[in-house]
């Protein structure tokens, strides 16, 4: 793949970096994105009927073991070379914010420290009560297990349909795309809000946008480049040509 020497030049002199990943960089590691995990035992059900809070009322239990079973696919999981090469980039740059949709920690695991997940983080389990972290060795058995404080089922820490996002995960997120030289768009269609709004936010305040996508989205007209292919083949060359002599 070709990088345009402006993009790398602009890449390399940057000293302040946000990048919004979405699942296209996950699916490279093999994690299905949401509807392609309703495959199998999973076929007959619509995910209104597995991520909702009103699922999780109606019928904790069936929510409980399909996300156990999400969580089962996530971890045999492994980062990409997506993945890697955002987290060499951050090494880089003194002011680096990475911000996903994905919810896999696939971005931690391969290195990346600054990360802001905007929905959440399916290896997470909370309370469905007070919203606090439980580590699995506190769990009180039971199918879902229930929360050792106060009783309450537990529940996978990511946001459901009709759920707000953390206010705190998307404030970092918007101050991040303002204060940037560079966004980074990968792997996200761009139609998702309020994330969809976050390469605007960062345009609008003088930042240029780099586009990652194999398709077309609402943002590649606007974008100030644009790489088309997968983000495991389009990053690591982009950090490659902007970083000579990076081990990826």
């Amino acid at each position: 793949m070709e990088v345009p020497v402006p993009l790398a030049e602009t890449l390399r002199n940057a000293r302040s970096v946000a990048v919004l990943t979405g699942s296209g960089v996950s699916a490279e590691s093999g994690v299905p994105t949401f509807r392609d995990a309703q495959t199998g035992l999973w076929e007959r059900y619509d995910p209104m009927d597995l991520a909702t809070p009103e699922a999780f009322e109606r019928d904790p239990k069936l929510v409980w073991e399909w996300y156990e079973w999400r969580r089962k696919l996530v971890g045999e999981a492994k980062p990409n070379p997506a993945h890697e090469a955002l987290a060499e980039i951050e090494k880089r740059i003194p002011d680096f914010t990475l911000i996903t949709q994905n919810v896999d920690g696939l971005h931690r695991e391969a290195g990346s420290r600054n990360v802001r997940e905007l929905h959440g983080n399916i290896r997470r389990t909370i309370c469905s009560k007070e919203g606090i972290v439980v580590m699995p060795e506190n769990f009180v058995e039971g199918t879902p297990p229930r929360c050792p404080k106060c009783g309450s089922f537990l529940r996978p820490d990511v946001v459901w349909f009709g759920e707000a996002l953390p206010a705190a995960e998307i404030s970092a997120a918007s101050e991040a795309a303002r204060a940037c030289e560079i966004f980074i768009s990968a792997g996200t269609s761009s139609v998702v809000y309020p994330a969809a709004s976050l390469p605007y936010e960062a345009m609008e305040n003088g930042a240029s946008v780099i586009e990652v996508n194999p398709d077309e989205t609402p943002l590649t007209a606007r974008a100030d480049f644009v790489l088309s292919g997968n983000a495991g083949d389009a990053i690591p060359e982009m950090a490659r040509a902007a970083f000579p002599g990076m081990g990826l």
